[in-house]
């Protein structure tokens, strides 16, 4: 039995190499993480094969990397000897092992990855930087936060590009990144006493947050989860809670009475659960805007909740409304063959929609009526926007596809172009990998055979660059 220290997925993953090149068992390790040592200090233990073993070690998916980074922040302790096992195991026959969701060490991987990924979009939401007081000409600013898991390296790239402009730096109790305008650098975790004190910047926070602050929807059990207490101390804006929370009902009132909108998106129909039978369940009651009332149903988004890769497209289609199934229509089948030609299998994804409700306008046949699809407007996107962001925060993806315009400005803005901006990889606050690409029905009503045949073949490029 060979005990080796790891601490960092670089630690692991050299580790790794060099007993899979040796041909070492799962159950021939013991990896001890959480130790303040070096892989290579005198006293942990290391292989050292020799160059022609080491070139016999095969690839990995590159899907499992990237998990593995993942499950490398968390703190569960026995996260090190699983992504060996699984690695072990990936490499010796069971290739498409990570395709197996119920998988009992897939499973896990996916439920750890999931618990980082959530804490990294808690610590964008929870840091709130303050200015120091240096006397330089310069201004600075830091932030205390304190993650559940080891994602400082994961999520400082996000502040890198949000606050490019500011020389910041975020302290926690594991690590700390400082942001010098140019680039990253990472040093040893601090107490919160080292946290700077209130300032002039508190007061702004806490003046946007009692404008947004809306009483009708004050859900406190939520709320708690979703902006736990333990991340209050640090945050300006939770010391007028409280207060808030007494003025709801009065506040609630007015609104009503003046007619502001409370009930004017989904928001107002969450469910104090945000996992996906919940929100699918209270999708079914949703009735904020005028859609259900002429729509069969609801048709909720459906798939893997571990999904890797989500697909969002518009609104459902004339099938998809009786049959409550998303993507099941003439346009359903022509993104299964191109998932199929992408290499990707449709039960490992997850598949939605920006609107859950069908929008038609009927028109007379010679065989009675028949639904055409007629698009949403921007009041009804925004309506329904908040279950498409309830579901992206309930699968925590790492890959987002959006199918068609609608879906693409949803999440990048009105700005964004199919046409000139389709097939880039661009960065959103639910994954670093989200592209555009065309929506099958799109290209069903292309009349031109050779645009559409083109279309075809960039849909399925741009869905296997990210399988």
């Amino acid at each position: 039995m060979q005990s080796i220290h790891v601490d960092t997925f670089d630690d692991w993953r050299d580790a790794a190499r060099r007993l899979l090149a040796s041909g070492v068992s799962p159950t021939d390790v013991q990896w001890i993480g959480g130790a303040e040592r070096s892989l290579f200090a005198s006293d942990a233990p290391t292989v050292s094969p020799d160059a022609s073993t080491a070139a016999t070690v095969p690839n990995v998916p590159k899907a499992f990397l990237e998990l593995a980074r993942y499950v490398a922040s968390h703190r569960a302790s026995g996260r090190w000897s699983l992504l060996y096992r699984t690695l072990w195991r990936l490499t010796h026959g069971e290739r498409h092992l990570l395709q197996v969701t119920t998988d009992d060490d897939v499973h896990q991987l996916m439920q750890m990855r999931k618990g980082v990924s959530r804490d990294i979009h808690k610590m964008k939401a929870f840091v709130r930087f303050r200015k120091l007081e240096t006397g330089g000409a310069e201004e600075q600013f830091v932030a205390w936060h304190r993650p559940d898991h080891r994602i400082v390296r994961l999520a400082a790239p996000f502040f890198a590009r949000r606050f490019s402009g500011m020389h910041w730096s975020i302290l926690t109790p594991d690590e700390s990144v400082t942001w010098d305008q140019t680039s990253l650098h990472y040093g040893p975790g601090v107490p919160a006493s080292e946290a700077p004190d209130e300032d002039a910047l508190e007061d702004l926070w806490k003046a946007y947050y009692a404008s947004i602050f809306n009483p009708a929807r004050v859900k406190v059990a939520a709320m708690k989860r979703e902006m736990p207490v333990r991340h209050w101390p640090t945050l300006p804006e939770a010391t007028l809670i409280d207060d808030l929370l007494r003025q709801a009902p009065a506040r609630a009132d007015a609104m009503i009475q003046t007619n502001e909108g409370f009930a004017e998106t989904a928001a107002h129909f969450m469910p104090e659960r945000g996992d996906l039978v919940s929100l699918r369940h209270a999708a079914a009651t949703c009735r904020a805007c005028s859609l259900h009332q002429c729509a069969t149903q609801t048709v909720f988004g459906e798939g893997s909740p571990s999904a890797r890769i989500v697909l969002v497209g518009e609104q459902p289609g004339d099938r998809e409304d009786i049959e409550a199934h998303p993507f099941v229509g003439p346009a359903g089948k022509l993104l299964d063959e191109a998932l199929k030609q992408a290499g990707i299998d449709r039960r490992d994804v997850y598949i939605t929609n920006v609107v859950k409700h069908f929008k038609f306008m009927e028109t007379e046949t010679p065989r009675g009526k028949r639904r055409l699809h007629q698009k949403p407007d921007s009041r009804e996107i925004y309506a329904c926007r908040p279950w498409l962001e309830a579901e992206l925060a309930a699968i925590g993806p790492q890959v987002v596809v959006c199918l068609g315009a609608t879906a693409a400005q949803a999440l990048f803005g009105r700005d964004f172009g199919i046409t000139k901006d389709r097939g880039k990889v661009m960065r959103t606050d639910w994954c670093d990998i989200t592209i555009a690409t065309w929506h099958p029905a799109a290209i069903l009503r292309m009349q031109d055979a050779v645009r559409q045949a083109q279309m075809r073949t960039q849909l399925v490029d741009d869905l296997a660059s990210v399988s």
